[in-house]
């Protein structure tokens, strides 16, 4: 009896171990900046008490770029990639506005840097103005219509 129960009670202390929560990990270490493809994604197992935000399907990581070095084998959490830079700072972008029967197109330079759908700061060359736009395409933005502006840059 009291064999059955150390045995019983083993199990239970080991029960973590053969459960468990299935996420992605990366199978080798992923430098900061680097695209994620598949091939350096893999499964792996954790305790079922997973922290929010941990990354359980490779859709979600595919075609991200990382933030920061990814450790092989480390958990990820969603804070750890982003979409990839198609805006960067400083660079020049084609600026376009659309309203119904008018599209109007200039350039500007980029004071902060952005991935597709991210919403970023351009300066207008010609007036010093802050707008905000969201990133449409690599070094194109799209001038938010109705939207408020950002304070004037002093001359």
């Amino acid at each position: 009896m009291m064999r059955i129960f150390l045995v019983v009670w083993a199990l239970v202390l080991c029960w973590p171990a053969f459960g468990g929560v299935r996420v992605v990990v990366p199978s080798h270490d992923i430098a900061r900046g680097a695209m994620i493809a598949q091939s350096d994604l893999t499964f792996g197992t954790v305790a079922n008490d997973v922290m929010s935000g941990t990354i359980t399907a490779m859709n979600d990581l595919v075609g991200m770029q990382a933030r920061r070095t990814l450790r092989a084998g480390e958990t990820l959490r969603t804070e750890d990639v982003r979409r990839p830079t198609l805006v960067t700072k400083g660079s020049t972008v084609s600026m376009s506005f659309e309203a119904p029967g008018i599209v109007l197109t200039a350039t500007g330079k980029a004071m902060s840097e952005g991935g597709l759908g991210e919403t970023v700061t351009v300066q207008n060359p010609a007036s010093y103005r802050m707008i905000s736009a969201v990133v449409v395409g690599p070094g194109q933005v799209r001038a938010q219509a109705g939207g408020p502006r950002l304070a004037d840059v002093q001359r």
